[in-house]
């Protein structure tokens, strides 16, 4: 009985050294530049195993000097609810869901958010387990991130082509300028590529993906060509500080009046 205890004391630390280590880390990371991530890694090893080329181009850049352009290509292309939800866009899940349960092409419900999640925190893969961490780390960075910040890890972060990660490297890959440069197109195009970036080529691009890119130019076109991260802190602002309707109750003496 005592030894049961004591293990569990220790594995009871345990978790809260985990807690507490996953809490720091998200709260440093609200500053501080994410220069590696677990997937880089594995892609690295997968490509040594494969006897193929080890590619790694990564460089950071601030939100800054990331075309706005392609801060709205990626939420028209992925999370069109991102600046409204608080990291799940549980519409999208529940479609997902439907679309896999109907034996359809497998079609994830994943927000910037939890994708931002994924790539700094956690490993590829679609267990429950993995998936579990996942809604607690993209809990994490919605408490203790801005939106703004989620965006500048999102897109410093993500696969973008074979041995690609982050805007900048993708920019100078795939159009060989700079990711404050980008146009609408190209925007568009490397937004087109993400569901499969190993898979898909921005430039050139297939048939498929000058499809998805027209698409995603008219959804730009429909945001008015820009993200203002800023309506939408105002607009749940006012809304906090909207009065509250007072219900109306009818005057006594009107119920004697029939």
């Amino acid at each position: 009985m005592f030894l049961l205890l004591k293990i569990g004391r220790w594995i009871l630390r345990i978790l809260i050294a985990l807690l507490l280590l996953s809490i720091l880390t998200t709260l440093v990371y609200r500053w501080v530049p994410v220069f590696i991530t677990p997937l880089m890694l594995i892609r690295c090893v997968e490509q040594k195993m494969e006897d193929k080329e080890v590619v790694l181009k990564h460089k950071w850049v601030s939100l800054e000097k990331i075309s706005p352009k392609l801060q709205l290509a990626v939420v028209c292309s992925e999370d069109q609810n991102y600046l409204k939800h608080y990291g799940f866009d549980w519409k999208a899940i529940e479609k997902a869901f439907e679309n896999n349960a109907e034996n359809k092409r497998l079609k994830g419900g994943s927000t910037i958010s939890q994708q931002t999640a994924k790539n700094v925190f956690l490993w590829q893969g679609r267990s429950y387990i993995r998936k579990a961490f996942e809604a607690y780390f993209t809990l994490l960075i919605e408490t203790f991130w801005s939106k703004e910040r989620i965006m500048e890890v999102y897109l410093n972060s993500i696969e973008m082509g074979r041995g690609i990660y982050g805007a900048e490297a993708a920019a100078q890959f795939w159009y060989k300028t700079s990711a404050a440069k980008l146009n609408k197109d190209q925007s568009a195009g490397i937004a087109a590529i993400l569901p499969n970036p190993l898979k898909y080529k921005a430039n050139p691009a297939s048939p498929y993906i000058s499809k998805r890119k027209e698409w995603i130019k008219r959804q730009m076109s429909y945001w008015g060509n820009q993200l203002d991260y800023d309506k939408y802190n105002d607009e749940e602002a006012e809304e906090s500080h909207k009065p509250k309707a007072i219900p109306k109750h009818r005057n006594p003496k009107e119920k004697n009046q029939h």
